[in-house]
């Protein structure tokens, strides 16, 4: 009954995802060449944003693992110039938090806040 009420003492299992960490703007032309091959995905984080941290963990919680792509990791306030140069590049208004999907060398979907949960990722893979 207790276990019911307050739940189990035993620690829950995080989910780790396969993040690649997006730290250069180099790594761009590769995420533009990996894209003709392999769905790639951007999340585009602010470590300090209470709402980024929530969407987040929401689709952390709900992301498929089995999902073929490669999941790039950005956080905007270390990296910056690596956020805005992806802005340019896939000619994306900047948003935080922020989801692109890219395929062909193209971002095929985006989205920011509350959306990034709504994009159903396995139309694009």
């Amino acid at each position: 009954m207790f276990k019911k009420i307050f739940g189990s003492s035993e620690p829950k299992e995080e989910k780790t995802l396969p993040w690649i960490p997006l730290t250069s703007t180099e790594q761009l032309s590769t995420i533009e060449d990996q894209s003709k091959t392999k769905t790639q995905l951007i999340f585009k984080h602010s470590t300090r944003c209470g709402i980024s941290r929530m969407v987040m963990n929401q689709f952390v919680a709900s992301y498929d693992l089995d999902l073929n792509a490669d999941l790039y990791y950005l956080d905007l306030l270390s990296y910056r110039d690596v956020s805005n140069e992806t802005g340019h590049k896939f000619q994306v208004l900047h948003e935080s938090p922020q989801l692109l999907v890219i395929k062909n060398g193209v971002v095929v979907a985006h989205a920011s806040h509350g959306g990034i949960n709504e994009i159903d990722l396995t139309r694009f893979i």
